[in-house]
């Protein structure tokens, strides 16, 4: 779902987290993606909670600086927004004409998100009908500049309410990222939630329903996908930082021992008992655990259908021993995803992207949004 967009070939996916930047520029080759050139460079900037003028042009340097060393061909190019940093839910809507949808939406934003409605930038998509019908039409309102294409077709389901997912985005947000790609030098075209384009990346449109979560340097992304689109998303501040934290002062060791330590240790349960890191991690765990039974609770409430696997990806996802740890408390099939599964590279290449994978899963989907 985009906030905004423009009818485009380009294929350069950029994500800017909170620990570094990720892109990836792709080719479309007979209809597969090909990898063109990607790269990575440390940030270490939270441009969502510090927006100063000085941090952007510090990104905008960062980010110029990685577009030429990764030999970049294009300049124009699609971003997205954290999860923790929009708003998103599901609403039924009666059966009405898509040309009504749009103020129908409006009004019910104002239930739903809580900041005024003026300040924010709204997205919808009709997913289906309460009854899950097969013959319900798909729609997509774009905003740019505040005009609305409005289309007047009826919407026909085989019940009387239709279900709309609602994005609302921050207007002062978006600007910042709009600031910061002109003053690198590249065409900001479309700008989405970073969930859509992580799901993009790891699960086929025909897939069923299935959990991702994202396990950054800083926040965990929580986010169910059912049919290929992501209907509901949490984001929770435990990261890997967090766990790295938590054992340097638990063993008194510099950040940078501890955090290889973690990625030694990880939650393997053969460790020196002398060393705590399985238990820390653990500890550290506790809230996003938590936080997942919620969401599986919170979506089977909602008259869903169960979750049949959780997709694990982000900085964090190789963690020794985490997936035999999640399966187990969560009592449900977990993989690591594969973000370079829908793209064409050279064989020789495989190890290293391979490793690199979960990290890049969501400049991947961005880069991926004309291509599949």
């Amino acid at each position: 779902m985009s906030l905004f967009a423009k009818k485009s070939q380009n294929f350069l996916g950029v994500d800017m987290g909170t620990s570094g930047i990720k892109l990836v520029q792709l080719i479309n080759e007979k209809g597969r993606a090909r990898l063109v050139t990607y790269g990575m460079a440390e940030l270490g900037l939270d441009i969502i909670r510090n927006k100063t003028a000085a941090n952007i042009d510090i990104i905008a340097t960062k980010l110029a600086s990685l577009v030429q060393k990764s030999r970049v061909s294009t300049k124009d190019c699609s971003a997205a927004l954290p999860i923790f940093s929009v708003f998103n839910s599901v609403i039924s809507l009666p059966e009405m004409s898509k040309s009504d949808v749009d103020s129908a939406v409006r009004w019910e934003a104002k239930k739903f998100v809580p900041f005024p409605i003026e300040d924010m930038i709204l997205d919808w998509k009709i997913i289906n009908s309460s009854e899950k019908s097969n013959q319900i039409t798909h729609n997509e309102k774009l905003y740019s500049n505040g005009n609305i294409d409005k289309t007047k077709d009826f919407i026909k389901t085989k019940s009387k309410f239709i279900r709309v997912l609602l994005t609302a985005a921050p207007k002062n947000l978006v600007s910042v990222y709009i600031d910061i790609f002109k003053k690198a030098q590249l065409n900001l075209l479309s700008l989405e939630v970073e969930s859509f384009a992580t799901a993009r990346a790891l699960i086929d449109q025909n897939a069923n329903n299935v959990m991702i979560i994202d396990i950054g340097s800083v926040t965990t992304d929580v986010c169910v996908v059912e049919n290929g689109l992501p209907i509901l998303n949490r984001s929770i501040e435990v990261g890997g930082n967090l766990m790295t934290e938590s054992i340097s002062r638990s063993l008194n060791i510099s950040f940078e021992r501890a955090e290889q330590f973690k990625q030694d240790f990880g939650l393997a349960t053969s460790a020196d008992e002398g060393i705590s890191i399985p238990k820390k991690i653990e500890e550290t765990l506790s809230p996003m655990i938590n936080e997942i039974k919620y969401v599986f609770d919170l979506y089977k409430r909602q008259g869903n259908s169960t979750i049949d696997s959780i997709i694990l990806t982000g900085g964090s996802a190789y963690l020794p021993n985490l997936i035999d740890y999640l399966q187990k408390v969560l009592n449900s099939p977990v993989y690591i995803g594969d973000s370079w599964h829908k793209v064409i590279y050279p064989k020789e290449l495989e190890p290293v992207l391979d490793e690199m994978g979960p990290k890049f899963g969501v400049a991947i989907g961005l880069a991926l949004r004309n291509i599949v």
